[in-house]
This record gives C-alpha cells, sequence and structure tokens, in this order.
C-alpha cells in the first residue's frame, strides 16, 4: 500500500492543474524542469518503477530561485538512495515505494531526503486499493471529491486560454490577471506527501531522480478498505508547508488539531454526499482496475495525515 495510482492528464494540463499561491499571494503556474515533460506518460495504470509528475520546491534544482518557487519534475516511483553502491538500482534487496510516517526517522534511506529538505508532492488522480475478504479481492478507486463545476472524464474541464482569455499579456501583473481568471477548472488531483533523493551510478552517468509515498494509518472511512492509506495533503495551504525548502517540518511535535472550514466541508461531504463517477479506464493494462466498483471513499480531512502535520501525531495500530 500505495501499489498503483492513475494520473491522465498531459503535461501542459498537469502545469494547469498545479497551480499554487506564492508568499505575496499571487497565483503562479509551476513550469516542468528541462527535459522531464518528455519523461512523463499519463496512464490509468502507474505502477512502480514508472515516472510521474511531482511538484516540489525549485531550489532543488537552482540554488538563486525564488524561496516559494515551485516547479514540476518527473520522477520514478520507488526511491534509490543516493548512497546505494550498485550500478544497477534493480539490484536492490528491498522496497522503497512505500515509506511508513513512523519510519521516517528511524530508516536512513528516508531520514537522509527527509533532514535535507527533500520533500516532494505526488500527482495524480487518485490511488486504487483492493479489499481483501477470504480469496477474493475487491478494488477501489479513491479521489478528492469534485466540485459540480467539474466535468467526468481523464482531461476534465478546462480554461481554453485561446478562446477564453483572447488577450496578450503585457506586462507581469496583466500575465498573472489572466493566468487568475484562466485558472483550471478542471480534474482536482489528489496531492501526496512523499520525499525524493537522487542518485547517480557509481561508474558514472545521468542522475536519477526517484521518490517514495509516505503512508499513514488509514482513516476510519478506508480502515474497512485498508490499514495504511497515502498522506494526502489537501489544499494549497498544506501543499505549500510541506514544500516550504526554509521550513523544517517535525513530525513529532505534538499540538492540538484545529478544525477548519475545509475540515468541516469535507465531515459534510463524507456524511451526505456521493462522488462523481470518474471515466472508466479504457487501456488499462490492470484487469482489476478496469473492473473496479463505482463505490469509492473520501479521505477523511481531519484524519490521520491533518494531524501529523498540525503536529498531533498519529498512534500506530
Amino acid at each position: 500500500m500505495c501499489g498503483r495510482t492513475a494520473c491522465t492528464l498531459a503535461p501542459d494540463e498537469v502545469s494547469r492543474a498545479s497551480g499554487y499561491r506564492d508568499r505575496s499571494g499571487r497565483r503562479r503556474r509551476p513550469q516542468w524542469r528541462d527535459g522531464d515533460m518528455d519523461k512523463y506518460r499519463p496512464s490509468y495504470n502507474k505502477s512502480p518503477q514508472s515516472n510521474s509528475p511531482v511538484l516540489l520546491s525549485h531550489r532543488h534544482f537552482k540554488k538563486d530561485a525564488p524561496v516559494d518557487e515551485f516547479v514540476l519534475a518527473a520522477m520514478r516511483w520507488g526511491l534509490v538512495p543516493a548512497w546505494f553502491k550498485e550500478n544497477d538500482p534493480s539490484k536492490m534487496q528491498y522496497s522503497t515505494n512505500n515509506c511508513r510516517r513512523e519510519s521516517l526517522l528511524e530508516k536512513k534511506s528516508y531520514k537522509d531526503p527527509l533532514l535535507k529538505g527533500q520533500r516532494c508532492v505526488i500527482l495524480a488522480d487518485g490511488f486504487y486499493e483492493w479489499r481483501r475478504k477470504d480469496k477474493d479481492k475487491q478494488p477501489f478507486f479513491i479521489y478528492f471529491p469534485q466540485s459540480k463545476q467539474t466535468l467526468p472524464g481523464p482531461a476534465g474541464a478546462q480554461c481554453d486560454v485561446k478562446q477564453e482569455c483572447p488577450f496578450k499579456a503585457q506586462t507581469p501583473e496583466q500575465e498573472e490577471n489572466q493566468e487568475e481568471e484562466c485558472r483550471w477548472t478542471g480534474w482536482r488531483l489528489l496531492t501526496i506527501a512523499g520525499l525524493f533523493d537522487c542518485w547517480t551510478p557509481p561508474s558514472g552517468g545521468e542522475t536519477l531522480y526517484t521518490y517514495t509515498v509516505i503512508t499513514v494509518d488509514a482513516s476510519p472511512d478506508l480502515q474497512s478498505i485498508h490499514d495504511r492509506m497515502p498522506a494526502v495533503l489537501d489544499g494549497e495551504e498544506e501543499v505549500r508547508r510541506w514544500l516550504d525548502f526554509g521550513e523544517p517540518v517535525d513530525p513529532n511535535i505534538k499540538k492540538k488539531p484545529v478544525e477548519t472550514a475545509s475540515s468541516k466541508m469535507m465531515m459534510s461531504w463524507l456524511k451526505s454526499s456521493t462522488p462523481a463517477k470518474r471515466k472508466e479506464p479504457e487501456d488499462s493494462t490492470n484487469t482489476e482496475a478496469r473492473e473496479k466498483s463505482t463505490e469509492t471513499k473520501r479521505l477523511k480531512k481531519t484524519g490521520p495525515l491533518q494531524q501529523w502535520l498540525q503536529g498531533s501525531g498519529t498512534s500506530k495500530k
């Protein structure tokens, strides 16, 4: 857990769907790191070892970049530690696809990148999980609730810049206003907390960027499916806090969780709403995913991740 995700947006759509506000409040759209746009391939069935889009601070690649500037990169799922001595990463003897929150400061593979501030956000339409009962497995697809304006389908609904915003911006201020008017209104991407590392083969060669998905105890609404879930970041503020290059995150500090308007909305949605149905995969090689149940469940806002980010921690079951 987690073993399969989906990300079906085109590269340019991923950029628009992951827009954010910088510290001054200006709306920004992250650009792809040089060459990484070509490494990403949309898919209904993303498995470990495949490349997925991740969001991270631009300072990891450019030391003089603004501290609040984010960039998109294509990274391989399955963290390869910088200190790994073999020339072939497939020779690793253990799995690093997922990292338990409880192990962040215990295992060198995760402790090193965490202390270096190598935090990232994995972007996905959602993730798959299978509920096991005896010999049967029931697949589920878990994703963020969608607004009424969001249309179903892999590309969702988005503002077409050429049709809706025909006037070319002449100044940075005009450009920002145009971005605000043309903000993404399509499928809301799931934002998952992760760690990344960069590894270069001892014999030399291209540096490989890889990531691991941080997992926590499942929220009450997902415990009937699986006892673990990805650490989901709900909203731009949680994403910004996780990626803030100059703000260390200590998962052991304890503070009282604060109920927010967003959490109240999530609770209301959980009690009374039915998630929008997502378009059925057509080309997935995962037959179980193609046959997945239309029943889906929402991740609980006030669950383990929210407590963790606010410092209360999560007890191990």
